[in-house]
């Protein structure tokens, strides 16, 4: 339940959200500091820190900008406006390092405002004779009567406070513009260099300046009391970002050429230089009190609205934080904590000290709003329909910008500040698992990512025959019985395929089907998350299993290429997944898919120590392909500690040639298969081969056979019995020529060269290709796509 800060809107307008930002960036460091910085890194420097401050902050204004009209704007400032457009556990992240950016903020202004007393002290303390120089003797009071002022006036006063406020601070920048002093500059190039001696490292300098050009997001605290935040926050923040680079440019700029670097070193040299000196010290109180009221007014409601939206795990801290003032509305509480937090850094006194610690708060909040919103732009989400558009490229320049600059001013609290962002998020995110956090942003960038990439694959015009990756659609309707095939699947999608797994769901379309598919689907997904696989998971509602494979032979392959092959599983106990194979396996001959089926045994994978390949003379092309699965399989970890072992069945008489063209196979494919684990056994024609296979493989974890179409066609389920006893077997078809290694891409002939080509191809090695050529010679092996395609036809409609 959300309550509002304020019990009713102000009726303010986008002159006050321009006056609270403006007061906040021409405060106390361009009074205190900006001489300063033009005597450490000259004006070039310092303008160059303007430039680099604004890459920060302009994109933070656009950005903040973009979301408050992208939605119905409420109390809360930057915080409401946030965690609306980015989920509640993302926005308090950064919201709660927003709220002690704005609560630190209060003390340096504080600090700064009794830098600007220093003079009526030094005079006091003369004429008393009392040592009244500590400068806490009155950024105390002030703070303490500045938590009075916002607790008893509210709001509204403090943004009537603000038209005179404001008009001090133009004044005094008025008379310090026309002010003249005899100082020559000398020339134009020496002026932009000059410098003092020993001067600070530019990015300390920049830490210190920094907090100058942070109020751009002061006046979205006034959220809550604007007539028209949508129009209102956009036209104030950036106008008042835009004048307030213009003023710190031109500020550096008349400090450059009326000071020497040794007489910009010193704190009120602008003094020097206006026309009436008074009026800058009379400006910097107004200044830094406005600025100190203005983050006064919003710290208090950033922490009342985190603890509106029961973000922070105590139900009792979160409704004492929400209590109000009954006059005005005030977040009476949330102001008593943020008044302890900044008399906590009052008493530190050191105005520098405090101005490092808020660059890099305000650093690593600007930096993460600027990332969250590339990502909203990258995520194209329909309901993101801001009537302000920026730009994804401003937004990701400000997030590098914003981290960049961090680990220039120090890398070490860097490191601390991103470490802290992220441990709030994972802690407030581990609280509040029922809400919209990162991972929502996330999937629609990665939704986009993923669809340009298919487009970009399916558009290509490489040519990728020869150089052959399993993309594997495999289909079971024992999925919840059997894990054989989504475990093959998972070895072989993990790091050199593609793989799709889909659950039959036997039966017509309906509200009860449908129920049921996202019910299953609900538990593949489980199961793939638990199995940490690669998998892409699904269901389909089928009435057989012809339809079912009609529709997988024209699903898109997720890779944005085609799939290639389908993958079938059949046990002792479900044969009727055998039958959908044999029934259909022309269908899938006919559209050019490779085929495997697994055998599942009672073994299961066994221990995955050993992998078996069994070639025949009748495998063909075949070879190749159950090779490279072997390959494939055994480079997932699970089957880190397996190895592949390559038998071959010859006539006696060929068992040495045969095991040379198995060698020569095996080092063109660069397997990592040792000779050792080659052999060659002979055929006997009296003994079933299924039997040297069994007596030979009877221990292995898996075991790798081809098959060929017109065999199946001939003896059915047949061909892939009398196994028993063994562990799982892999029964593989391909419909292609499979390449071990990749092909070598010819440079183009040049006419006058063809003769001299011509004995280098007929040169080539007769070793090279002896499957290919084996195959072609294979009358057999031939003749299987004919006989595919001919089956195909006599098939009915």
């Amino acid at each position: 339940m959300s309550t509002k800060t304020v019990s009713a809107p102000s009726g303010l307008g986008a002159g006050a959200v321009f006056l609270t930002a403006i007061s906040t960036i021409l405060g106390a460091v361009l009074f205190l500091r900006f001489g300063y910085a033009v005597a450490n890194v000259g004006l070039i420097g310092t303008l160059a820190i303007i430039a680099l401050g604004h890459v920060v902050t302009l994109p933070t204004a656009m950005a903040i900008a973009e979301i408050a009209t992208n939605q119905r704007v409420a109390g809360g400032g930057a915080y409401h406006i946030i965690s609306r457009s980015f989920g509640v556990v993302t926005g308090a992240a950064i919201g709660i390092a927003l709220f002690f950016s704005q609560a630190i903020s209060v003390s340096f202004y504080a600090i700064a405002f009794a830098e600007s007393f220093k003079p009526v002290m030094a005079s006091l303390s003369a004429a008393l004779g009392l040592p009244l120089t500590d400068p806490r003797l009155v950024s105390v009071p002030a703070t303490l009567a500045l938590m009075g002022l916002i607790w008893w006036k509210g709001a509204s006063l403090g943004v009537k406070s603000l038209y005179p406020v404001v008009g001090v601070l133009f004044l005094a920048l008025f008379l310090f513009f026309i002010g003249r002093t005899e100082y020559e500059p000398g020339s134009f190039f020496d002026m932009l260099s000059r410098r003092k001696d020993n001067p600070d490292n530019f990015f300390l300098v920049f830490a210190i300046i920094f907090p100058a050009f942070t109020g751009v997001a002061a006046g979205l605290g006034l959220s809550g009391d604007l007539r028209n935040p949508k129009r209102d926050i956009p036209i104030g923040t950036l106008s008042a970002t835009l004048v307030g680079m213009v003023v710190y440019a031109l500020c550096a700029v008349k400090l450059g050429t009326s000071a020497s670097p040794d007489d910009l070193g010193e704190q009120f040299v602008m003094s020097k230089i206006a026309v009436w000196a008074p009026i800058i010290p009379i400006g910097l109180a107004c200044a830094t009190l406005s600025s100190a009221m203005g983050s006064m007014l919003v710290a208090p409601r950033t922490l009342q609205a985190l603890a509106s939206d029961r973000i922070l795990g105590s139900p009792k801290v979160e409704e004492w934080l929400r209590a109000q003032e009954p006059r005005n509305g005030e977040p009476l509480n949330a102001i008593f904590v943020t008044t302890g937090i900044a008399l906590a850094f009052v008493l530190m006194g050191d105005v520098d000290f405090v101005a490092q610690i808020i660059s890099m708060f305000f650093m690593v909040t600007y930096g993460a709003i600027c990332l969250i919103s590339f990502l909203e732009h990258f995520a194209a989400d329909p309901a993101y329909r801001p009537a302000f558009r920026s730009r994804w490229y401003i937004s990701l320049t400000g997030a590098l910008a914003c981290i960049w600059c961090m680990f220039e001013m120090s890398p070490v609290y860097a490191v601390l500040a991103i470490l802290a962002m992220f441990s709030l998020y994972a802690l407030i995110a581990r609280t509040n698992p029922d809400r919209r956090g990162l991972t929502y942003m996330f999937q629609g960038a990665v939704f986009q990512f993923s669809r340009k990439l298919q487009v970009f694959a399916q558009k290509s015009t490489f040519d990728s025959e020869g150089t052959w990756r399993p993309s594997t659609v495999a289909i079971s309707r024992d999925s919840f019985t059997r894990l054989d095939e989504f475990e093959l699947l998972r070895w072989i999608s993990h790091r050199y395929g593609f793989g799709t797994y889909i659950h039959h769901i036997e039966g017509y379309f309906s509200k009860t089907t449908s129920e049921q598919a996202a019910h299953d689907l609900s538990r593949l997904v489980d199961r793939a998350e638990a199995s940490r696989s690669n998998v892409y998971v699904d269901t389909i509602v089928c009435p057989s299993s012809t339809s079912l494979i009609a529709q997988l032979v024209q699903l898109p392959g997720i890779s944005g290429k085609a799939n290639n092959m389908l993958l079938f599983g059949f046990s002792a106990s479900t044969k009727g997944a055998l039958a959908d194979l044999t029934e259909n396996y022309q269908l899938t001959a006919a559209v050019g898919f490779d085929v495997a089926v697994l055998a599942a045994s009672p073994r299961g994978f066994g221990y995955r120590r050993e992998v078996h390949v069994w070639l025949t003379a009748d495998d063909g092309e075949n070879s190749a392909l159950m090779i490279l699965l072997a390959y494939i399989i055994v480079g997932h970890p699970d089957w880190a500690a397996a190895k592949i072992r390559v038998f071959a069945l010859a006539p006696l008489d060929q068992l040495e040639a045969e095991e040379q063209r198995l060698a020569s196979l095996v080092l063109e494919g660069r397997l990592p298969i040792q000779s050792a684990h080659i052999e060659v056994v002979a055929q006997n024609g009296d003994l079933d081969r299924r039997d040297v296979i069994r007596s030979s493989s009877i221990d292995a974890d898996l075991v790798i056979l081809g098959f060929r179409g017109e065999l199946l066609k001939r003896v059915g389920d047949e061909l892939f019995e009398g196994y028993d006893g063994m562990g799982n077997v892999l029964f593989v078809n391909t419909q292609r020529g499979v390449e071990l290694e990749r092909p070598e891409e010819e440079p183009p002939e040049e006419p006058e060269q063809e003769p001299e080509q011509e004995p280098a191809q007929d040169s080539e090695p007769a070793a090279q290709g002896a499957l290919e050529a084996e195959t072609r010679e294979d009358p057999a092996a031939s003749a299987t796509e004919p006989a595919a395609e001919a089956e195909s036809d006599e098939r009915p409609g």
